[in-house]
């Protein structure tokens, strides 16, 4: 395997040689990141508008974990290169479970799940903004809300093609150009997303959630209820639901800083105040401010047990 993907060396193994903890060959870069080795890329310019977090990553050495998700404001596209998830159960919807799994679609979320693998976990984890995820998935978003999808159901039978096709390939070169090519086809033939909801979501997420929902439909010409109803469409959370993802984001964010108290975040946040912002984080992770800060590895995961390495659902910041 090249970059030495289920060997579990101290290296990475390549064409070139051997790299040590971190290196670059050619245009990827490898590194070593807990238990996972992780090889990144710049993202091509195409798809830079509709990006968050673009990263391919394998187990050093291969390991059974368990790790609940939180929600991020993102839509995922996982390309499962080796063992399947065990199952990813979303908490507190019914028949939330999705079985054995392996290349998966994840729509935007307001409550948490909880993710089992066996390990010899290989995969390329894509995250996509809101709208870029409309754009390329070609259906209303709201069909996707807190749920788990096999790839196929979404992207149709060519999508297992270019998974089979990038599980042959041994270069993870080949295996970004094979995504890009794909993703960029479709995005090309997309729906595009209303320019209303577009300026909706910006002055939503670019508040953190903070701004009023009768005011963004003010901004943007429409009554609330029409505003939600084609926001809910695109986005796939209501402005209120996603309102409140992205003050539970903000909210996680100052706390990994740990400059400040929970009071003072609540109030930073736009929460009523401590007792509201600990509901909150109940609601939508499952867990406590106090919890989560002791407990996460990464952003947007939370080991459950010693066995967990949550570093697995780890989103890598645009390159």
């Amino acid at each position: 395997m090249v970059l030495g993907a289920r060997d579990g060396t101290a290296g990475a193994r390549t064409r070139a040689g051997t790299v040590g903890e971190i290196g670059v060959v050619g245009a990827v870069e490898v590194a070593r990141l807990g238990g996972l080795w992780r090889v990144t890329r710049p993202w091509h310019p195409g798809l830079r508008p509709y990006l968050r977090s673009y990263v391919g990553y394998w187990e050093a050495v291969a390991t059974p974990y368990e790790a609940r998700l939180v929600p991020t404001g993102r839509a995922t596209l996982l390309i499962s290169l080796a063992e399947p998830f065990t199952q990813v159960r979303r908490l507190g919807v019914r028949g939330g479970g999705s079985g054995s799994i392996g290349s998966l679609v994840v729509g935007l979320e307001d409550r948490p799940a909880i993710c089992t693998h066996p390990g010899g976990q290989e995969a390329i984890r894509v995250e996509f903004t809101p709208l870029g995820a409309y754009r390329l998935f070609g259906m209303p978003m709201s069909e996707l809300t807190n749920l788990t999808v096999e790839i196929r159901d979404v992207l149709g039978p060519d999508a297992g093609v270019l998974v089979e096709r990038m599980a042959a390939t041994p270069d993870w070169a080949a295996r970004f150009d094979l995504l890009d090519a794909a993703l960029l086809a479709r995005l090309e033939h997309g729906p595009r997303p209303a320019p209303e909801v577009g300026h909706a979501w910006h002055l939503l997420a670019g508040s953190a959630g903070a701004i009023p929902i009768a005011r963004i439909a003010d901004e943007v010409g429409w009554s609330q209820g029409y505003l939600t109803r084609r926001f809910t469409q695109q986005v796939g959370l209501t402005p209120k639901a996603s309102a409140r993802v992205l003050r539970f984001r903000h909210a996680v964010a100052l706390l990994g800083r740990g400059a400040a108290s929970l009071a003072e975040i609540s109030m930073a946040c736009g929460f009523y105040d401590q007792a509201h912002l600990n509901r909150e984080f109940r609601a939508i992770a499952g867990t406590t401010p106090g919890r989560m800060v002791a407990s996460r590895r990464v952003e947007g995961a939370v080991a459950l047990s010693g066995s967990a390495d949550s570093s697995k659902t780890a989103p890598v910041a645009g390159r």
